[in-house]
C-alpha cells in the first residue's frame, strides 16, 4: 500500500493474525518461524516505560527470546540485542548537515531506548548515517563519507555506547583519507566502553536494477574478521553479502557466534527472500543471525535510470524494514514493522550455537580439502568445470 504496509498490515505475522484461526495459525507458525528447543519463540516482557517511550516517539518496539538447552557444565550464556530500522528524517534535497543532524537525533532516540531495556549490542540499519542515495550515480552524496575512527556519526555511537555500557554496530559511509581520500562501505565496531574495535568493510557488492553501488565505492579489504566483545563473538555482514553462501560461512570459521546483517533492500527486488535468508544463513553455521533493513521511500531531487528497463524515476522504491533474529536452530523471531521506525529487542543464548554444532555435525562432515582444492582450480584461468558426460549423446 502507499504508506508501505502490507495490505494494511504492520507485518506479515499480524496479517495471519487477522485472517488464519488461532488452531491453524499455530502451525503455520511453526513452519514459518520453527521451533526454538521444541518450542515457538518466546515474547519478551519489556519495562513499561520502555513501552510508553516507544510509543510516546512513534516507533515499533518488540521482543523475543531464544534459549538454550539447560547445561550441567555451562552456565547460560543469555545476551540482549538490539536492532534498528529507520527511515530518513529530512527530505533528500535539505541541507546535507541537517538531514545528518536529525537523523542522528532519531536514531538517538531508540539507541537510548534499546539501552534503557537493557541491550548489550546493538546494531544500525547499512549507511544510517545518510539517505541511500547509491542509485543515483551522482558524487555529491560523497560528502556524508567520515572517517571510521573520528566521524561525527561515529562519535556520536561511542557517546551511546559510554552512555548505556552497551556495544554499538554503526554502518557508515567511509572517507578512507589514509588511502587517498578512498570510499568504502564500512561498519565500525564500538566497544561497549565507547572505544573503536575494529571495522569491517562491506564484502560484495551489487550491480542489479537501481543498486549502482559500484559507482562510490568497491569490494572491501578486510576480510572475515570476527570481533570478540564483553558480550561475546561477533562479525558484520553488510547487506548483499547475505546473499554469498562462502561469505556467510567465513565468519563462522572464524568463530563468529552472531552474525549482524545492516541492509539496505526494497520490496520488489528482494522481499520473497528476506524471511528467509537470515534463517539460512543461521541454520547453515549454527551462529545468530540479526538481520536489519532500512525503512521508508526516498526520493531523489533528479530522475536516474538503471539497467532494469524501467522509464526514469527519481526513488529506489519502499525499503521494507522487517529486521528479525534467526538462530541456529532455525527458529526465527517476528518481525518488525514493515514501515515504521523501530527496534527489536532480543535476548539470545549463546550456548545455543555449539549445542546445535554438536547436534548436526556439520562441521565434522564439511570437507573443507575437497573445497580448498576446488577454489584453488576455480580461480586458474584454465579451469575445466567437473562435467561428466554421457557418452552416448
Amino acid at each position: 500500500m502507499s504508506d508501505g504496509s502490507l495490505g494494511g498490515f504492520a507485518t506479515l505475522e499480524e496479517l495471519l493474525e487477522e485472517y488464519v484461526p488461532a488452531d491453524k495459525l499455530k502451525h503455520a507458525r511453526r513452519v514459518l518461524y520453527g521451533l526454538n528447543v521444541g518450542e515457538p519463540v518466546a515474547g519478551l516482557p519489556l519495562d513499561e516505560t520502555v513501552q510508553e517511550r516507544a510509543k510516546h516517539m512513534d516507533f515499533d518496539l518488540r521482543g523475543a527470546s531464544f534459549r538454550a538447552a539447560p547445561e550441567q557444565l555451562r552456565q547460560p550464556r543469555v545476551v540482549r540485542i538490539g536492532l534498528i530500522q529507520n527511515k530518513i528524517v529530512l527530505p533528500t534535497d535539505a541541507p546535507f548537515a541537517e538531514q545528518a543532524k536529525a537523523i542522528r537525533e532519531r536514531v538517538g532516540q531508540m539507541l537510548d531506548t534499546a539501552g534503557q531495556a537493557g541491550v548489550k549490542i546493538v546494531c544500525l540499519q547499512e549507511a544510517w548515517h545518510m539517505p541511500f542515495a547509491f542509485c543515483t550515480r551522482e558524487k555529491q552524496w560523497c560528502e556524508f563519507a567520515e572517517s571510521a575512527e573520528t566521524g561525527e556519526s561515529v562519535q556520536f555511537c561511542q557517546a551511546a555506547a559510554r552512555r548505556w555500557g552497551m556495544v554499538v554496530i554503526s554502518p557508515i559511509l567511509e572517507r578512507d583519507s589514509s588511502h587517498n581520500d578512498t570510499v568504502w562501505n564500512t561498519a565500525v565496531v564500538i566497544g561497549n566502553n565507547g572505544n573503536i574495535i575494529g571495522k569491517h568493510r562491506k564484502n560484495h557488492i551489487p550491480r542489479v536494477g537501481d543498486f549502482n553501488e559500484s559507482t562510490y565505492y568497491m569490494e572491501g579489504n578486510t576480510g572475515h574478521p570476527v570481533f570478540e566483545t564483553a558480550f561475546g563473538r561477533i562479525a558484520v555482514n553488510i547487506c548483499y553479502g547475505r546473499h554469498i553462501p562462502m561469505n556467510w560461512q567465513a565468519f563462522g570459521m572464524n568463530g563468529a557466534e552472531l552474525v549482524f546483517n545492516p541492509a539496505a533492500t526494497v520490496g520488489e527486488l528482494s522481499e520473497p527472500l528476506w524471511p528467509v535468508e537470515a534463517r539460512n544463513a543461521a541454520i547453515a553455521n549454527s551462529y545468530f543471525v540479526a538481520a536489519i533493513n532500512r525503512v521508508g521511500t526516498e526520493v531523489f531531487p533528479r530522475e536516474f535510470t538503471s539497467g532494469d528497463g524501467k522509464p526514469a524515476h527519481k526513488d529506489f522504491g519502499h525499503f521494507y524494514g522487517s529486521s528479525y533474529v534467526a538462530a541456529p536452530d532455525g527458529s526465527r523471531s517476528p518481525s518488525l514493522a514493515r514501515h515504521k521506525d523501530g527496534l527489536l529487542v532480543a535476548d539470545v543464548d549463546l550456548n545455543l550455537c555449539r549445542q546445535v554444532k554438536d547436534k548436526w555435525g556439520f562441521n565434522m562432515t564439511s570437507r573443507y580439502e575437497m573445497y580448498a582444492e576446488l577454489f584453488n582450480r576455480y580461480v586458474k584461468p584454465d579451469y575445466k568445470p567437473q562435467v561428466i558426460r554421457d557418452p552416448s549423446l
